[in-house]
């Protein structure tokens, strides 16, 4: 995925120069402009420029008046200097002329652009000066350009050490990807507004007063909160008594009144879209929709718009990045520098001995000069002693300082324990400092980066102590000791290093970003400011933080609307436009960025994967050796070995008792000698020989030693005796063609991949079976005899690394076999091992009962008998579904979906307890799952088994959720009180859908998957809990105490905050409405109450870390930031800023890219190399890939043949999807029968209808029905356009409501006809498809713990009183509602505030102790385990498992051509061909028609027969042997030419390629073998031919000389003569002689030769070849019409040349061309009746 863009070759080409051209020529006669310092005052004058422009408001100068003469200032000096360094260059370099005159250089054209921009803004600015200009008029936008003088500042860094169109490629390719990943959001986006705008329409309808009048609708007439309603009595919310449902926008609102968002019409529904895409605002939304319209409408669309908008289409963005970063990581790393060890750069590292006696790398101090302390005092510096007590130290100041607490205003806080505690250490710390300067000297002190970090601490907490700076920000300094900690773990610091180090990429995105966020701070300034009513862009810290805001997410559709509202209707578009690119760009592409950044630190070098690879192997084989703990306490035990009596003997003598396995060792040795001997390498079966025979060697090595001498040693001498024959045979010929030059003198052709592959394997084998490089390289020069040694010892290498390999195979099997001999020696020494529960037997009648009821499964694979292949049914998806668990399982997954469909019935006012309906399932699930258990521990065991059910985690569970539910079915407590241990057996009952995780395999992979990579999760949480702890200790000692305020915003004082006050009620978010004069909004009085905001504070530090979690999570931070700028300080923002920045940029992307990290892992990806990945992509991409559905064109050029050239021209399918999307356009409003718009509109669809059956049809016509239908995507159109038929006859019969429905249905089915026709889009669309289908085991083991939740948040929360957000559309009261308040809390919509609801206590909520149901508290505990782990392990975990499978299946289908082994060309290619094979489209074809096949690939598939002869044996062969002669399907060939188009021993991982390399061993010998067999009987043929011809000449003679005679005695009469019996039967005996009669002909004509010139009528139409040359089959012709065939032999090598002795003078071209069209149709249909043996004969 990530890697494999690093086989791309730097070339040596000069620096890529994408920067201004600043070093003008030497000799102009202005010299400043060339000096590099006045370069460097531009730069800063840029920055300066940009801070200038920020300072430019009304709002800044109205603040700050003298600020506009210091910006007039500026300007004017900036303009002088940048005119002066425009009119220089012109100077030099000229204006228009020359080939680098001014106006031809882009950055030129760039600079002169801001000079203009600078003398506009200063003009203006001088007008605004004399009053001539409003300082609030729009022509202020004129200075919107001016911040893009930014890039002057940072573009000289666009120096890369690429060929420059190196850099270009890979600017425009990853263009094209975003590119073509927009237009796909885009179309996905068009299709939900479609969708949206006929399902919803309007939102418009609100319950109002009775009294409402149209024209004055004010606050108080809407109902609190505003509510939507419903015009339809059956559908949505009601009004209540004394309120209305009544349209608003007929009650005179107008659209700026009524807010942007809806489904009004296309334009509206894209943009609300959008939002709801965003997952900001998208739930409220929702609720909207299930007021006004029916319910099951509103939830499909909204929660698959968010699934596949929001969690896949958006997650491609990611992919494209990370892609486009990797080949760009690889190109750029000199830039950037290559990764380093850990160890100090003033270190250096040397071998040293341990204790153990190994050798370990130790760092020493060679460099590091020494300091002037004693040796003693240096040796404590060093020792390991002192660095313990001094990160120990460390570990308790964080401690003091985690415990610091607000005690109160009154308390004296300067000289509390808490800062006598932080001078003590400060002093213990300065001390260490000072020491280490002693013992380093200050110079060898400050080399060390981190004792640079430990100085600045010293330096700033020594400030810190200091009474007047105590609690400043200086306090960043104290809690900054806690990074120091990270020493204490090397695994934390390790992975800490590989995630930051080197920091120039993460430093650079980071300096990125921050200029990003300051430029379009900038532009949204200069572009806002002057509006009224709109505060959020006055100045440049308001307008920094309302950018940052949407970079966030956070409430940035709030931003957006406000400013929408402000800049009036007419300007909204343009508005909208401008923020939903930006958020565009910065959550999709920027945060993109920092995953792969992430994703690159996390990935491995590539020279450590294939190391990492082998290790990870053996320590596998190492795993599988031992057995587990449970099993091994029987070797505790003494050994009792179970005896057998030999019976049915002859009683004379006493028989002693005998072992089993001494006996079965005589039984099974005969066939293991015989399974060893049929393995190919001798290592390999040597070992495994010895492996199988290792006990009978220590019981009886007499008799072992006979059967090796007897039985193996003969046949393995015999197996390697033909290896090496054939190893000979290869080797020679190989030699003789390299030294016989014969693919030297070639025409200059291109080899294509399977000649190279070929040629290289045959190379590499040469050179690895130890053919001499004297033999090979006689006559070459000295260049060619070096090369020739670098390949052998090259070749050599990879023949050691394939032992190691072997080695490691076998050790697998050593380990397997040993645990298999532990396990056979304890059942057979022990005789409680392996008996369930200690009682039942190994062999009883009932554990084998048992047995056979546990793992009876479904299975309906069919084999061949001949072949043993597995046969392919029609069903086999679905009977792979039922093979998929055993029978049991199958019964007991059923029970628990019926378990859980009865638990989601229950809630707090319908209990288990007291409804007997639900109690029937409850009893229903014990009772089976006691049968269940009972069976499987009857079969397999409890414990102490090798099969036992309680053998991982799956059993424990298993059996934890059955007591579980039978002590609440015995219990079942009638009265549960709250936060008892009755309702915590509750809440641990609704762990009962986890069942599905243990019965299902491939949702305990997905349980694998998430805990497989815990532990780079854990580092990352600590990470992040280091961070949040940081940040809460500094906000505990700057803001405990001071965010308390009185609920009045009118009182200051604590003193006056008494009394009541009537406070404001929100009533709408989305409503525009204005006060008008004397109204006042509704509100109600309420007492004064000095306290913490609601929902956080920084009084102690767990306070403060719940908020900074919540802040982590995106969600609430605006509302923290704004209540410390408010009650704290505007300086104190920063603190939230740089927290928000650090967890979003850094801290969840990491996250996401350790979860994609540890998903590659499990996936095996993540240690492949660049080509082993190219191999897995490729098998992947082949797996997809489909035989063509497109009919040939017709023979002739008759009318379907011009049908089929109209429907193929590209203008004709263009035209066709051109009217796809007008038809689409006309449901840009709603279709509503009381429209008058929607009947031309119905009217012209049903025109496009009639245009689309035009199409149908005539494609019909053009491929014929059959070839018609073969195509999906000709089956889906005929599908739509049947419908839109059906629609068109029911609309004009019907006309009403739901006809137009269906015509809007129809019109959307034939919308995604868009995707199949266009190419990028059909690629994007399978990546979506792929990822979901990849990914649908991780949706339901999501769904499954959302169900879990669900049920746990009834039981806990089922009661809550309605809060902020807990109500009647959210909330727990049941299953059903709870699930869907869990899917609002996985895309993070106020999830904090939910928590909080449900932690409400009293006094503002009424208890109850005696059961819960009658209580509307909460429970704070539980609500915080609840909610945050919740969040956690779906929101940071699951979804990122979605993001991993996406990214892998974009790779997969999306990845350039230079990356792919076989092109998209090339596949494409072998599609067209095996069409013209496979002719009756089955998707399979005989065996001996892939030689026809393979004659046909052309391009980089071609085998060219006179160079690669052998190449194409060997693939011949290949399906032969694996299909056995039978039918070979579309996949089967393209598997062959893809393990023949690589070089296997770079894609293949080590068990492919061993399996791979005895393939292809195997094929070589048996080609081989055939080859010779074919040439003895080509040399027996020769000789007969020889023997034949001789005695044909003598028979000849005599006949002519009978024939004379008899002509002589009987002269010839007048009637015509029959020919003689004696001329048949000598016919007859030539035509049973094909090689004689049809391939052999006399060099003279003779009589008996006139079989050839006969054909048997039967034979006519077959084809005749000869040596792999086809030849016209010769019809009967007349006696005048003959043809002679010359068959001549030079040198062994025959060739055919027919001579035409007569030609028919009628026969024309066109006759000519029919026949010869014919006949090769023939030959890719017609039966070969050939044998096996002539297949080779090429």
């Amino acid at each position: 995925m990530l890697k494999r863009k690093q086989s791309s070759r730097v070339e040596a080409q000069p620096v890529t120069d994408f920067g201004p051209d600043e070093s003008l020529s030497d000799n102009a006669d202005i010299l400043w402009i060339n000096k590099p310092w006045v370069h460097s005052l531009l730069r800063i004058c840029a920055i300066i420029s940009v801070i200038s422009v920020c300072m430019n408001t009304p709002k800044t100068f109205e603040h700050y008046p003298p600020l506009q003469y210091v910006t007039f200032a500026l300007d004017t000096l900036l303009m002088f200097l940048y005119t002066a360094e425009m009119i220089a260059k012109m100077h030099i370099r000229g204006i228009v002329k020359g080939d680098s005159s001014y106006v031809k250089d882009r950055w030129c054209v760039f600079d002169g652009f801001m000079v203009f921009c600078l003398w506009v803004s200063l003009v203006l600015q001088v007008f605004e000066i004399a009053e001539i200009v409003d300082q609030m008029s729009p022509w202020g936008m004129l200075r919107i350009p001016r911040p893009l003088i930014m890039i002057r500042a940072f573009r000289i860094y666009f120096r890369f050490e690429l060929p420059r169109t190196r850099i270009t490629n890979i600017l425009k390719r990853s263009g094209e990807q975003i590119w073509s990943v927009s237009i796909f959001l885009l179309f996905f986006l068009l299709l939900y507004g479609i969708l949206g705008v006929q399902m919803f329409g309007t939102f418009t309808y609100h319950c109002v007063t009775d009294d409402t009048q149209r024209g004055n609708v004010t606050w108080n007439n809407l109902a609190i909160p505003d509510t939507h309603c419903s015009r339809e009595l059956e559908e949505g919310y009601q009004c209540p008594p004394g309120f209305k449902c009544m349209d608003l926008e007929d009650l005179g609102l107008s659209r700026q009144e009524l807010g942007y968002s809806g489904f009004n019409e296309i334009g509206t529904s894209i943009f609300t879209v959008y939002e709801a895409a965003s997952q900001e605002g998208w739930v409220f939304l929702m609720y909207r929709a299930i007021d006004s319209f029916p319910r099951w409408r509103s939830y499909f669309y909204f929660i698959t718009l968010i699934f596949f908008l929001a969690w896949l289409v958006k997650n491609v963005f990611i992919a494209v990045i990370i892609e486009t970063f990797a080949e760009i990581r690889v190109q750029f790393q000199q830039m950037w520098g290559s990764r380093s060890s850990t160890t100090s750069t003033a270190t250096t590292q040397m071998f040293h001995e341990d204790a153990a006696g190994g050798w370990q790398l130790v760092a020493v101090d060679v460099n590091k000069p020494q300091g002037r302390a004693p040796a003693c005092l240096q040796k404590m510096m060093r020792s390991s002693v002192f660095h313990m007590f001094i990160l120990s130290m460390v570990a308790v100041d964080v401690i003091v300082a985690a415990s610091n607490y607000y005690k109160g205003e009154n308390f004296k806080r300067q000289y509390d324990e808490f800062y006598l505690a932080e001078v003590a250490f400060t002093v213990l710390f300065d001390l260490e400092a000072l020491l280490k300067i002693w013992c380093l000297g200050f110079t060898g002190y400050i080399s060390s980066s981190l004792h640079k970090f430990e100085l600045l601490l010293v330096i700033g907490t020594t400030l810190h102590i200091y009474p007047d700076l105590y609690h400043s920000q200086f306090t960043y300094f104290q809690v900054l000791r806690v990074v120091r900690l990270i020493k204490i773990s090397p695994a934390l610091e390790d992975f800490v290093y590989k995630i930051f180090g080197p920091g120039k990429k993460l430093g650079s995105l980071v300096v990125f970003t921050a200029s990003l966020l300051i430029v379009m701070s900038a532009i949204s300034l200069q572009m806002f400011c002057f509006v009224e009513e709109l505060d959020r862009f006055t100045t440049f810290p308001r307008a920094f933080m309302s950018m940052f805001q949407i970079l966030t997410q956070e409430g940035w559709v709030d931003v957006m609307d406000q400013t929408l509202n402000a800049v009036g209707h007419m300007w909204a578009p343009v508005v909208a436009i401008y923020f939903i690119l930006y958020h565009l760009f910065a959550t999709l592409i920027l945060l993109s960025l920092f995953v792969a950044v992430i994703l690159d630190n996390l990935e491995l070098d590539e020279d450590l994967k294939k190391l990492k690879q082998l290790k990870q192997s053996e320590a596998n084989a190492d795993t599988k050796e031992k057995l587990p703990l449970r099993l091994r306490i029987f070797e505790k035990f003494p050994n009792r070995p179970q005896m057998v009596k030999i019976s049915k003997l002859p009683s004379d003598f006493t028989v002693p008792k005998i072992r089993e396995s001494f006996m079965k060792q005589f039984i099974d040795r005969q066939q293991q000698d015989t399974s060893c001997l049929l393995r190919r390498l001798p290592s390999a079966s040597s070992s495994s020989c010895d492996h199988s025979k290792r006990s009978a060697i220590e019981e009886n090595k007499y008799i072992d030693q006979k059967l090796r001498k007897s039985v193996f040693s003969i046949r393995a001498r015999n197996l390697l005796e033909k290896e090496t024959a054939i190893n000979k045979i290869l080797r020679a010929c190989t030699r003789q063609r390299m030294l016989s030059g014969s693919f030297e003198g070639q025409p200059a052709k291109e080899r294509s991949i399977l000649s190279v592959q070929h040629h290289i394997r045959q190379e590499r084998r040469s050179l690895r079976h130890g053919s001499n490089s004297q033999r090979i390289s006689r006559g070459k020069s000295l260049e060619t005899l070096t090369q020739d040694h670098s390949n052998t010892v090259r070749y050599r290498n990879a023949q050691r690394e394939d032992s190691e390999i072997k080695m490691i195979q076998e050790k697998k099997e050593q380990a397997e076999m040993k645990r298999k001999v532990q396990e056979e020696e304890l059942r057979e020494n022990h005789p409680y091992f392996d008996k369930p529960l200690f009682i039942v037997g190994r062999e009883h009648r009932f554990r084998n009962f048992c047995r056979v009821v546990v793992r009876a499964r479904f299975n309906a694979s069919k084999t061949d008998p001949v072949t043993g292949a597995v046969k392919n049914t029609k069903y086999h998806q679905l009977y792979d579904l039922l093979g998929l668990v055993t029978y049991l399982d199958w019964v007991m997954i059923i029970v628990t979906i019926c378990s859980c469909i009865s638990m989601m019935f229950e809630s707090p006012f319908r209990r288990v307890m007291h409804a007997p309906t639900l109690q029937i399932a409850e009893y229903v699930f014990v009772i089976f799952m006691s049968i269940e258990l009972n069976l499987k521990i009857m079969a397999d065991g409890l414990f102490f088994t090798p099969t036992a059910v309680i053998r991982d985690f799956g059993g424990v569970m298993d059996i934890f959720i059955y007591l579980v539910s039978l002590i609440f079915l015995c219990w079942m407590p009638q009265n549960v009180p709250a936060k008892s241990g009755a309702q915590l057996l509750m809440v641990l009952r609704c762990l009962r859908p986890l069942r599905i995780f243990k019965l299902v395999p491939q949702m305990r992979k997905v349980v694998r998957e998430l805990f497989s990579g815990f532990k780079e999760i854990f580092l990352v949480s600590i990470l992040l809990l280091t961070l949040m702890l940081v940040f809460a200790s500094f906000g505990v000692q700057l803001f405990a105490g001071k965010l308390a305020k009185c609920n009045d915003p009118h009182i200051i004082s604590r003193e006056d905050c008494h009394g009541i006050f009537r406070i404001n009620v929100s009533v709408s978010k989305n409503l525009n409405l204005k006060l008008r004069p004397g109204e006042k909004k509704p509100g109600f009085w309420v007492p004064r109450v000095w306290a913490n905001p609601r929902n956080f504070n920084f009084d102690n530090v767990g306070n403060a870390m719940l908020a900074l979690f919540e802040v982590l999570s995106l969600k609430g931070w605006v509302e923290v930031r704004d209540v410390i700028i408010h009650r704290v300080g505007p300086i104190h923002g920063i603190y939230i800023h740089v927290f928000v920045f650090l967890g979003c940029m850094i801290g969840l992307t990491l996250f996401v890219g350790v979860v994609i990290a540890n998903f590659n892992e499990n996936k095996g990806t993540a240690l492949l190399t660049v080509d082993q990945r190219r191999w897995e992509d490729l098998k992947s991409r082949l797996k997809i890939a489909q035989p063509l559905h497109l009919p040939p064109r017709p023979d002739n050029d008759g009318f379907r043949a011009k049908m089929y050239d109209i429907t193929q021209h590209p203008f004709f399918k263009r035209t066709i999807a051109v009217l796809v999307l007008a038809q689409s356009v006309l449901l840009s409003v709603k279709w509503d029968a009381a429209d008058p718009v929607t009947v031309p509109l119905a009217t012209m669809s049903v025109v496009f209808t009639f245009i689309f059956v035009l199409e149908v049809t005539m494609k019909i016509i053009a491929m014929s029905p059959s070839g018609f239908w073969q195509s999906r995507r000709n089956r889906y159109d005929l599908l739509v356009t049947s419908l839109g038929v059906i629609w068109v006859i029911l609309h004009f019969a019907l006309l009403n409501a739901y006809t137009y429905m269906m015509g809007a249905c129809v019109i959307v089915f034939r919308f995604f006809s868009i995707c199949g026709k266009h190419v990028t889009l059909k690629m994007l669309l399978l990546t979506v498809v792929v990822s979901m289908y990849k990914s649908f085991f991780i949706i339901v083991g999501m769904f499954l713990l959302l169900l879990c939740y669900a049920f746990a948040g009834v039981v806990l929360f089922g009661t809550v009183k309605y809060g902020e957000n807990i109500n009647r559309h959210a909330n727990f009261s049941s299953a059903g509602k709870a699930i869907t308040v869990l899917f609002r809390i996985v895309t993070g919509e106020d999830w904090n505030k939910i928590m909080h609801d449900c932690m409400v206590q009293p006094p503002f909520c009424t208890p109850d102790n005696s059961t819960y149901w009658k209580t509307d508290c909460g429970n704070y505990a539980g609500a915080l385990m609840y909610f945050c782990s919740f969040y956690v392990i779906i929101a940071y975990i699951m979804l990122n498992l979605l993001v991993a499978i996406i990214v892998e299946n974009f790779s997969l289908f999306y990845s350039t051509e230079e990356d792919q082994l076989l092109s998209y060309n090339d596949l494409r290619h072998f599609q067209i061909i095996w069409n013209m094979v496979d002719d009756k489209r089955e998707g399979v074809i005989p065996t001996f028609r892939v030689k026809f096949l393979l004659r046909l690939l052309r391009g980089r598939l071609e085998v060219d027969l006179d160079k690669d002869k052998l190449l194409f044996k060997h693939m011949c062969y290949e399906m032969e042997r694996l299909h056995n002669g039978g039918d070979v399907t579309f996949h089967d060939v393209l598997s062959m030419l893809s393990y023949r188009s690589v070089d296997i021993r770079k894609s293949l991982q080590l068990e492919e390629l061993l399996a791979r390399e005895q393939l292809e061993y195997t094929i070589e010998e048996e080609v081989a073998k055939q080859t010779i067999r074919m040439w003895l009987k080509k040399c027996l043929k020769r000789i007969r031919a020889k023997q034949q011809q001789s005695c044909s000449i003598i028979h000849s003679l005599r006949e002519s000389q009978q024939q004379e005679l008899s002509r002589f005695l009987n002269p010839p009469s007048i009637e015509t003569t029959q020919p003689s019996e004696d001329m048949n039967a000598i016919n007859q005996d030539n035509s049973a002689q094909p090689e004689t009669s049809s391939q052999q002909q006399l060099l003279s004509p003779t009589l008996s030769d006139r079989g050839g010139y006969r054909q048997d009528p039967a034979d006519a139409g077959k084809p005749q070849r000869k040596f792999g040359q086809w030849r016209l089959p010769s019809a009967p012709k007349p006696i005048s019409h003959s043809v002679s065939s010359v068959n001549l032999r030079f040198g062994g090598r025959s060739t055919m040349k027919s001579v035409v002795c007569k030609m028919n003078p009628m026969s024309d071209a066109a006759s000519c061309g029919s026949e010869v069209k014919k006949w090769w149709t023939r030959q890719l249909t017609v039966e070969s009746d050939e044998s096996g043996e002539d297949l080779l004969d090429i």
